[in-house]
């Protein structure tokens, strides 16, 4: 009796597998069907579009127009690239490319700077993370793909490109005027010691290129040398992410052998696979990791799993919420396909992804769920962590923005032509701070260059002037506005003299010392870095607030 329901058993499992191979031999009969049918429909009225329209149309125009209207429902990282797409992709992987130093990625239906290459032409000139781009010499960028913009962008080594932004809390555009400049692709942008002591390890890291984790690798080795270290920091603000086996391989040096911390998944099953760490602890001392709304893809790996395990300390804002993985595809004729193939998912369990795609139009999105209902996971300790944001940080910390003053003053190149006309007549600069007499010289410079910027307060009188112009009286009265217009713009630059200060201050260092001495100089000053090292130098308090107590 039991041999019987024994086989009886064994008969019905086969029967089901049977059924399930069946049911997925249908499913794909029915795809390459649908493909095929398609196709034919499709290729039909191409030909008869490309022969017997009324106008005689461009075939190559016509069918690009058509794939990119097909990529466009699915999501922005999905692009086709012609063949000078995939040359200047070359370009970029060779290590340098002539550019502004902007990464574009695209948020709510906009084009958005993602993060600026710290040095280049739109970092210098004030142009920042979140930033939205709403034309680029004149032409706007609706209906563009941050692909299309990233290569308008680029260009011949000196020639100019104006660029127009949005920016959050300000009601104007602002335009910028650049130089093109070759950008020289970085990983490790500075490394060394910070703290009143000089014995916390910082290390930035830029992007997530080729070599980054080695070049990790050696920072932290040089400094291990050097001295005995009390902590790190990890600095990915800003760093729109690259290569995600580097970004595994930055967290093996702070993670024990044999721990998963990322799966790839998706719909084709070749592509799936879990990365693990392979190579025993370099550094066993605490890690505060600093990230903002521009950190995204591989730099949301590495600061989630290091989250998800406990690992580090997570100080700054919500990342970029970047969770999509692509890869490059050869197409015939010098054509490529860049497409997203998979999501990623960290330690918990959790997507960092920020929206999910209907594919119902162009880039249409549904947002995440709101916050109360966000799904909750856990840490290797037990802290709750939460999926479809980004990664939010343990600490939120807020950057200080620069009003419409501060941002006048580096559109117009103030802070460079002050220091330009400085460094010519002075042999050194070593100053711990600005000194007065250079900042009441900066004054005075400003006055010289007439420099001037107009508020939404100076565009509301001149419309109002030129609808009183003909009314007894309001001259006066429209005198007297534009004096406490004026008053009040004074006002805003003795307010604002800090901010001012510290960066003329960095502009002026960075003539003397280079990037890597701005750089030093700024962290003294960093609120992120300084909170950083608050928490650093309490280990036991650090190691209790990720114990989950």
């Amino acid at each position: 009796m039991k041999k019987g329901k024994k086989k009886f058993k064994v008969g019905l499992l086969s029967a089901i597998v049977v059924l399930a191979s069946a049911g997925i031999a249908a499913q794909q009969t029915d795809i390459y069907f649908l493909i095929k049918k398609n196709f034919s429909i499709f290729s039909e009225a191409y030909e008869l579009v490309a022969l017997e329209y009324v106008d005689e149309v461009d075939p190559e125009i016509l069918m690009r127009t058509g794939i990119d209207a097909m990529l466009e429902t699915l999501d922005p990282y999905t692009v086709m690239f012609n063949e000078s797409q995939n040359e200047q992709a070359e370009i970029m992987s060779r290590g340098n490319y002539a550019g502004i130093g902007i990464e574009a990625g695209y948020r709510d239906g906009e084009i958005v700077v993602v993060a600026p290459t710290e040095g280049g032409p739109a970092e210098q000139a004030g142009i920042r993370a979140g930033d939205v781009i709403v034309a680029i010499d004149g032409v706007s960028t609706e209906g563009m793909q941050p692909e299309e913009v990233n290569t308008l962008t680029s260009g011949e080594v000196g020639s100019e490109i104006n660029i127009t932004i949005e920016r959050f809390g300000l009601d104007q555009t602002l335009d910028f005027s650049l130089t093109r400049e070759r950008i020289d692709v970085s990983n490790v942008s500075y490394s060394g010691f910070i703290g009143e002591n000089e014995n916390t390890g910082y290390i930035r890291l830029t992007q997530f290129g080729q070599n980054s984790a080695e070049e990790i690798r050696k920072a932290l080795a040089e400094m291990m040398e050097a001295k005995e270290m009390q902590g790190l920091v990890l600095d990915l603000r800003d760093n729109p992410g690259g290569v995600l086996q580097e970004a595994v391989k930055i967290i093996d040096k702070f993670i024990e052998p044999g721990i998963k911390v990322v799966d790839i998944r998706g719909r084709v099953a070749d592509y799936n696979q879990t990365f693990n760490t392979r190579e025993p602890v370099m550094f066993e001392k605490p890690v505060v990791l600093l990230m903002n709304e521009g950190s995204a893809s591989a730099s949301e790996v590495v600061a989630g799993a290091l989250q998800d395990l406990d690992r580090a300390l997570i100080v700054g804002e919500r990342s970029f919420g970047k969770g999509l993985v692509q890869v490059v595809k050869p197409l015939p004729y010098n054509t490529s396909l860049k497409i997203t193939i998979s999501r990623y998912y960290i330690p918990s369990g959790r997507s960092i992804q920020s929206v999910q795609y209907t594919h119902q139009g162009r880039n249409a999105v549904v947002m995440n769920q709101a916050d109360s209902v966000r799904k909750e996971f856990k840490t290797r300790n037990g802290r709750a962590v939460y999926e479809g944001r980004g990664i939010d940080p343990d600490i939120t910390t807020s950057r200080e923005k620069p009003d419409i003053l501060e941002i006048a003053l580096m559109q117009q190149g103030m802070y460079f032509d002050f220091a330009t006309e400085y460094e010519s007549s002075h042999d050194q600069f070593n100053e711990p701070a600005l000194p007065n007499e250079v900042f009441e010289s900066f004054k005075e410079f400003l006055d010289e260059q007439g420099f001037s910027y107009t508020t939404d307060s100076e565009k509301y009188l001149k419309n109002l002037s030129e609808q009183l112009a003909e009314v007894e009286g309001a001259a006066s009265s429209l005198q007297s506005i534009e004096a406490s217009i004026n008053k009040k713009k004074q006002a805003d630059f003795e307010e604002a003299e800090d901010q001012i200060r510290r960066r003329l201050y960095l502009e002026l260092v960075s003539r003397y010392q280079g990037q890597s001495g701005r750089v030093k100089a700024g962290l003294k000053s960093d609120p992120d870095v300084l909170k950083a090292l608050e928490y650093i130098s309490e280990p036991e308090d650090l190691k209790k607030l990720l114990s989950g107590n």
